[in-house]
């Protein structure tokens, strides 16, 4: 029979533009599939059955957002009137509402791909902060990319496309009314409702290859996913004990020789430091440099020579070479120097509410009479940092305490050049010193961040480059001691040099522990003798270690421990991500994962690959859960505040 007797049925032909709208959909989410397959490179195994896994899940995931993605144009087609429908400005409506569609589904489809380039996944919980902040994130694009040449290929592709597609945007209909056509929105409405209810991001993580995970998902889902569990409470969606059983546990796991607990309170960590002699109130500077990598340095292999000065201060430091960063954010890395705690799942305490008045390092150091001061080169409301570092015993300073007639030897969107920043917190320190007062800065630095523009004339590598970027803020560092080397406080000034976190968080695994490792330096020449520290350690002991070398006798309720202190094999680590929360200790990784879930892996240090460790040391993952569970309930609970009690001296 013929297909002319035969014709479409009305409703067929109203929401076959619909179809246009899949087909073109599915195509970019497989292009853009192949396209990350290949930036993968070796990370994904040439293995089909991984091929397979990726291409076919990662189809039904495109499938699912293009459910929610279609919304626009089906409410086109339902609500609009036959007569508009059919006519030449409507039909011309069609046209230009499929083009704005497929352009925004191609310029994300673009973006995606920028988006692994950099941090090697689909859109997460960074793409959420990150859309918070559209000063900082457009212009850093716009600093990076040629932005505008994209932008103009794109709408030129959309365009083409769009011309010789045509015939599936063409506007028919042989008689729908829209009662009619409102039960296909009804039945669309249902299904919508269904998958966003049954089927959640973490269904695709099956295969034990963190890349093949990636891929098989879809970036507008997981960006919708990741601003759902922004929040994550952990009672709610990870492992717990009793919590009787978890606080005890606690108590036990950051119980020192030279601490007591200060009362029998089951749920107080509140313990009394003590050192023999007097206390070293000598000033303190802390750095925390973005994105400073272990693996920049000569020291671990590298062989580019990007960081000499800081090859060279090693031999000159106690130098620990066997730490652990808490995250994959400067928040986190912010937190960990600040508050000594574990990361809570979801979004960092810097960025949470109700994040006042904390037990923090800051309290400590002005306990004794010290000026505390957060240091940073841009615009300190980016990711909450002037209000948290404000309401937590710092001062925060930040871009806009430079001078208009001071000079700027470059900035871009994310703020001053380090050397800048540098002159800044000199400054401070200097001001602080003429008032009598010893201090304690913590700079947050920035240049080491796409899009790598460093001042002119400073290091031989091309400008704009990762490797300029970490070769200036090697220079900056160097610079910086310099000129502090002539200042009257310079010998009885500690420098504590880390990061915040690594340059990269990908890896074949959940969590790459690869991409955790970050150097330290503490260097302070005439009170500190050079040494090498290959303890195991975590971000979160940095500052209590400091407090230790300094002699410092106090109530802490950190909990990070000074690592001199702490007996060899209790040594641990907290990396994580915003929903998987690592806990390292010797050589085994446990990660605890939403849905109640638990992964236990015998990581390879070197390449941040692993294999299961069998059997499960449950031991390992009580204290995980421990340590977790309660950090989490102390903050919701608002039992993390600072108390009255906890500035008295300790005998």
């Amino acid at each position: 029979m013929s297909t002319a007797s035969n014709p479409p049925s009305p409703l067929r032909q109203r929401f076959r533009p619909l179809v246009w709208l899949a087909v073109s959909y599915l195509l970019i989410g497989v292009a853009t599939r192949i396209a990350l397959l290949f930036m993968a490179g070796s990370g994904v195994p040439h293995n089909p059955l991984y091929w397979a896994y990726a291409f076919g899940v990662g189809a039904a995931y495109d499938s699912i957002a293009f459910i929610y993605l279609a919304w626009p144009m089906m409410l086109y087609l339902w609500l609009v009137p036959q007569r508009i429908y059919l006519s030449r400005v409507g039909q011309w409506l069609l046209y230009a509402g499929g083009a704005v569609l497929l352009f925004a589904l191609l310029f994300v489809g673009a973006s995606e791909l920028v988006f692994w380039g950099e941090f090697g996944t689909r859109f997460n919980f960074i793409a959420v902060d990150y859309l918070v902040y559209t000063t900082e994130v457009i212009g850093n694009i716009r600093e990076s990319y040629p932005l505008g040449t994209w932008i103009s290929l794109l709408a030129l592709f959309t365009l083409l496309v769009v011309w010789f597609t045509r015939g599936g945007l063409r506007a028919e209909d042989g008689g729908t009314r829209l009662l009619q056509r409102g039960k296909v929105v009804l039945v669309w409405l249902v299904i919508t409702v269904v998958t966003a209810v049954a089927i959640k991001g973490t269904y695709k993580d099956r295969t034990d290859n963190a890349y093949v995970n990636e891929l098989s998902g879809n970036g507008v889902y997981e960006f919708f996913a990741a601003f759902r569990s922004s929040h994550l409470d952990y009672s709610r969606f990870y492992r717990t004990l009793p919590q009787e059983q978890a606080f005890q546990r606690v108590r036990e796991l950051v119980k020192t020789p030279e601490a007591t607990f200060a009362d029998d309170d089951p749920q107080d960590l509140t313990r009394e430091i003590r050192h023999a002699g007097p206390e070293k109130h000598l000033n303190v500077v802390l750095i925390s440099v973005e994105s400073l990598s272990a693996d920049f340095l000569k020291e671990f292999g590298d062989k580019r020579g990007i960081t000499p000065n800081l090859d060279a201060l090693i031999g000159q430091s106690m130098f620990f070479d066997n730490l652990y960063a808490n995250g994959t954010r400067t928040v986190r890395g912010l937190e960990a120097l600040s508050l000594s705690v574990p990361p809570t799942p979801g979004d960092s305490i810097v960025k949470a509410h109700n994040n006042e008045n904390l037990f923090s390092v800051a309290g400590v150091f002005n306990d004794r009479g010290y000026q505390s001061d957060f240091v940073y080169g841009g615009y300190g409301y980016f990711d909450n940092m002037n209000y948290f570092f404000a309401h937590n015993g710092y001062r925060a300073v930040d871009r806009n305490d430079i001078g208009k007639g001071e000079t700027i030897h470059h900035e871009n969107v994310w703020g001053v050049a380090d050397e800048d920043l540098y002159t800044l917190a000199l400054k401070q320190m200097d001001e602080i010193h003429a008032q009598g007062k010893p201090f304690f800065l913590h700079i947050m630095t920035t240049s080491n961040h796409r899009p790598f523009t460093v001042p002119a004339n400073r290091v031989p590598q091309k400008n704009g480059t990762r490797e300029a970027a970490v070769a200036y803020t090697d220079w900056s560092i160097a610079d910086f001691i310099k000129r502090a080397q002539s200042k009257p406080y310079f010998d009885d000034t500690v420098f504590v040099i880390t990061a915040d976190h690594c340059a990269s968080s990908a890896g074949r695994t959940s969590v790459p522990i690869n991409r955790y490792h970050i150097p330290l330096w503490i260097y302070a020449p005439k009170h500190i003798p050079p040494q090498r520290v290959s303890r195991q350690m975590s971000q979160v002991d940095i500052m209590p270690t400091v407090l230790g070398l300094l002699n410092f006798s106090y109530r802490s309720r950190f909990f990070g421990a000074d690592i001199f202190q702490l007996e060899p094999g209790r040594e641990r680590a907290f990396p994580a991500t915003y929903e998987k929360l690592g806990y390292l200790h010797g050589d085994v990784l446990s990660i605890l994962e939403p849905q109640r879930r638990l992964e236990q892996v015998r990581p390879d240090f070197q390449t941040g690959d692993a294999v299961p460790n069998r059997p499960v040391d449950q031991g390992q993952v009580d204290d995980a859960t421990a340590y977790y569970q309660v950090a989490a309930y102390l903050f919701k609970h608002g039992l993390m505040v600072r108390k009255t009690d906890d500035s008295k001296p300790v005998n």
